[in-house]
């Protein structure tokens, strides 16, 4: 294939997701007022708890066989290494632009954690029905691609809510703390200028003379020392059960299982267990009703979920600028660094047989690294109120400047698997 065939074929899907956000956008203006702040809550709602899951399930039970499961098990793992190798790129652009306390889990967060799922479901399709495109046949690919891009976004989903919503969360009670603290020290307790009268309770409870009596009896100070070990253990216990239960408390289990992680969990069990994929799945099972209604809701989530890209995008630019070195410490670690490390984690893992000769598992591997930040980031700050409308500008310039590196990338990805 041709350089100019693989750009073609990388860039329309780009193209054609830009065209769809400017709609969103567009809708989203106040003199329009389509897509309003309260239509994309609740066209959000809808495409989260209803297309999402739909989509996700349907196309894994599709696809997903014992066999195929084999063959992706790297996909977790190729994951974690862009969280992990994301926080720490945001852990040095922090250092290096000394970013505000309070922006440290949003600028890790967005650096560690990409749109797996949304920007994937997006570009896939598009790239397996172009005529220039490396993957063979359009229905296949599709098929398999969207497979790919569907169980990205229950790993991703489950990466997000897990890790780097607990980091963002410790970021942001921290700085609080700290808003707290220097409050604290401007306004002078009452206590300071309070002078304990004679005989309060600052002075001991008892005296050391009243303590010389005992000094004869020292068994009656001590306690039993089984009554010791015995406290000792129980405290050991308690503070075991007082571990598991905050760790319990901390870990938002209804945010773990997001929707769409539930969808992939039915999707697993319908593919998997031959009786479920026996009377759901083909043209001749009893119950393909099912997985067609799944199939048709899942269709309206691609167009739903870059609409309201497009009209949350929009409120970036009515908000307060944020530090130019910030955003582009964001751009470079996402864009550049990022998406470099990933060439070398998947020829490496190509090299050493763990990854499969597979040209689209490989793309789908790839592109996991050089995709934008992930848009539920946006949801993680409004739930901690910290960092809000920076949130807001980062994303605008990161999603702006997706449409030229996912382009360029998309080449150089199809160029290495072809």
């Amino acid at each position: 294939m041709g350089l100019l065939d693989l750009f073609s074929a990388a860039s329309i899907p780009v193209l054609k997701v830009l065209l769809v956000t400017a709609l969103g956008s567009y809708l989203a203006l106040d003199r329009v007022n389509i897509l309003g702040e309260d239509a994309r809550k609740h066209l959000n709602g809808i495409v989260f708890y209803v297309f999402n899951p739909a989509i996700v399930s349907s196309n894994l039970a599709k696809t997903i066989t014992y066999d195929s499961m084999v063959k992706l098990w790297f996909m977790p793992f190729n994951v974690l290494i862009t969280f992990l190798v994301g926080s720490v790129l945001g852990w040095l652009v922090i250092q290096m632009t000394r970013a505000p306390r309070h922006l440290h889990g949003l600028v890790i967060g967005c650096c560690a954690a990409g749109n797996l799922g949304n920007m994937l479901l997006i570009i896939i399709p598009a790239v397996c029905k172009e005529k220039g495109s490396p993957f063979g046949a359009p229905d296949v690919c599709h098929s398999y691609g969207m497979a790919y891009a569907s169980l990205s976004m229950a790993i991703g989903a489950i990466f997000l809510w897990s890790y780097v919503y607990n980091i963002m969360r410790i970021s942001s009670s921290k700085s609080s703390k700290e808003v707290e603290i220097s409050d604290s020290s401007v306004i002078k307790s009452p206590r300071e200028s309070y002078v304990s009268p004679p005989g309060s309770c600052t002075d001991p409870l008892l005296h050391s003379d009243k303590l010389e009596g005992f000094e004869d009896y020292p068994d009656q100070l001590a306690l039993p020392s089984s009554r010791l070990e015995d406290i000792a253990q129980e405290s050991l216990w308690d503070k075991i059960k007082q571990h598991v239960e905050m760790v319990v408390r901390k870990v938002n289990l209804k945010r773990l299982f997001a929707p769409s992680t539930t969808g992939a969990i039915v999707g697993f069990v319908v593919g998997l267990v031959p009786q479920f994929r026996r009377f759901i799945i083909g043209d001749a099972a009893p119950l393909r009703v099912i997985h067609d209604t799944a199939l048709l809701l899942g269709d309206g989530a691609i167009p739903a979920l870059t609409l309201i890209m497009g009209g949350n995008l929009l409120k970036g630019l009515q908000i307060a600028a944020v530090p130019k070195s910030l955003i582009a410490g964001i751009v470079i670690a996402r864009y550049i660094v990022l998406p470099m490390i990933g060439v070398a984690a998947v020829k490496g893992a190509l090299q050493f047989g763990l990854v499969d000769n597979n040209p689209l598992y490989q793309f789908v591997l790839l592109l996991q690294y050089a995709v934008p930040p992930a848009m539920n980031i946006g949801t993680i700050t409004q739930l901690f109120g910290a960092g809000e409308s920076e949130c807001s500008v980062i994303m605008l310039w990161t999603y702006a400047l997706a449409s030229v590196a996912l382009t360029f990338w998309s080449t150089f990805f199809l160029w290495l698997v072809a």
